[in-house]
């Protein structure tokens, strides 16, 4: 077999279909992860997305998993945090087929332990690729079996134990699901609530005839932003492909950003559980951990990536954790991240005040920030280096290097600067306490990074 290292990423396997990633390689993975996780677990829970490819993968991963003995329960198409349900109510090991938010011509899997508990380079992806390229030991023993099961209101349920919506004024949401799985979880999840649902491409379909299912890019919120105006609406929601992220705008079509959309979510979990741990990770906003610390919480600053968030997570006992990525996650769901859950959260939130959105979000939302800005680069730590000596002598500047380089200017700002693992680029983040600030921190990090 050839070299995996292309498609076995940090986090998942993820590739191009037809020429990175095949029925036949699928396969061999499922017989690894099977190999992986035989010793502690005798089944696996398989879901996937609404691209054409997807339903072919997942049953040739189910044929590998199958063939060394172990059986599989099949969810179908589901959202991603619709299969981490299904591996944390069953205690299974799960897969689910998607790409997110990446192109049709893309596919992967999202891999994780009974519970929910990620899977990545250095939880078992490695051992996974290493045991494909080697190949994968024949079993002579009996194969496992396939059975079906519908976890798609049991999902809906549980979320809506864990936010109480009943007291909630009635609201007009506008969702554009992006012909992603948000089409398939939103209306049994919104069913019964108060809410009347103005629902934006819905239909099911993995070439994304409208827009990329990716709405960190602004250009994919332009025709929610312009639905919300025009109908008047209380709040927009997008979700990305697989709809573990939920994006916020409010009733004016103005974003809310991710870090508001923690604290706000802190803020009521910490009202559940006074002096709780929260995860926030390094590109959050500082008002993030102000927040917490203000409502009694204990705010942990951690690495960008969800493994690193899980398992700061589960070593601090933290009931909720945020990215500035739209990623959150929560204790009471197996840790795991669900946009779903979050978005439910800013609706009971809104739907128990009169105000409107706009209002809610203020007092999370502190500082101008930059987002993130990508700079390609012959030598990312030359550059890096470059910018650490340019800011390392001034006064009251305190710098640290948990992930990338973070330079803190007080009460001036603040940036990170990391390297991409995967393509030649330095992401720079800024935050300052207005706008002009910001432009001016940026220009000057960005005139030593692009020199």
């Amino acid at each position: 077999m050839s070299d995996l290292s292309g498609i076995v990423k940090a986090y998942d396997i993820r590739g191009v279909v037809g020429d990175q990633l095949n029925a036949d390689l699928v396969r061999d993975f499922g017989a690894a992860f099977a190999l992986l996780i035989k010793p502690d677990s005798p089944s696996v829970v398989i879901g996937h997305d609404m691209r054409e490819s997807s339903p072919g993968l997942a049953t040739a991963f189910a044929e590998g998993v199958t063939s060394q003995g172990l059986d599989v329960v099949s969810i179908g198409l589901a959202s991603t945090d619709q299969l981490y349900f299904a591996s944390g109510r069953l205690n299974m090991p799960g897969a689910m087929f998607t790409a997110s938010h990446n192109p049709a011509q893309y596919n992967g899997i999202k891999l994780c332990r009974a519970g929910a508990a990620p899977v990545g380079q250095d939880s078992g992806l490695a051992e996974i690729r290493d045991t494909v390229e080697q190949g994968v030991p024949e079993f002579a023993g009996q194969a496992g079996t396939v059975v079906e099961r519908d976890v798609l209101a049991d999902y809906a349920t549980h979320l809506r134990t864990l936010v109480d919506l009943t007291g909630s004024r009635p609201l007009k949401i506008v969702v554009d699901a992006g012909n992603g799985m948000g089409g398939h979880t939103v209306p049994t999840v919104f069913e019964g609530l108060p809410f009347e649902l103005v629902p934006m491409y819905f239909e099911l379909d993995g070439s994304f005839p409208n827009h990329e299912a990716n709405p960190l890019d602004p250009k994919n919120l332009v025709d929610l932003q312009a639905k919300v105006r025009e109908t008047g609406a209380d709040v927009g929601l997008a979700f990305d492909g697989d709809a573990d992220r939920c994006f916020v705008v409010d009733e004016n079509g103005d974003p809310v950003s991710p870090s508001a959309v923690t604290a706000l979510v802190a803020v009521r979990e910490l009202a559940k559980e006074p002096g709780g741990t929260v995860i926030h990770n390094l590109i959050t906003s500082k008002a993030v951990p102000e927040i917490v610390a203000e409502h009694g919480g204990n705010a942990v600053r951690t690495r960008v990536g969800h493994s690193f968030i899980k398992a700061k997570m589960a070593e601090t006992g933290a009931i909720f954790g945020g990215e500035h990525s739209a990623h959150y996650y929560f204790r009471d769901f197996w840790r795991a991240d669900t946009g779903m859950l979050a978005a439910l959260h800013v609706l009971a939130a809104l739907g128990e005040q009169d105000g409107p959105l706009s209002e809610l979000t203020r007092e999370y939302s502190r500082y101008a920030a930059s987002g993130e800005i990508n700079s390609t680069v012959d030598d990312q730590v030359a550059r890096q280096l470059a910018v650490r000596d340019a800011f390392a002598g001034r006064n009251g500047v305190t710098i640290d290097e948990l992930d990338g380089l973070t330079v803190d200017l007080g009460e001036k700002g603040w940036f990170n600067l990391r390297p991409s693992n995967t393509e030649p680029l330095l992401r720079l983040n800024v935050e300052a306490p207005g706008e002009a600030a910001v432009k001016a921190l940026t220009d000057e990090v960005l005139a030593i990074v692009r020199d």
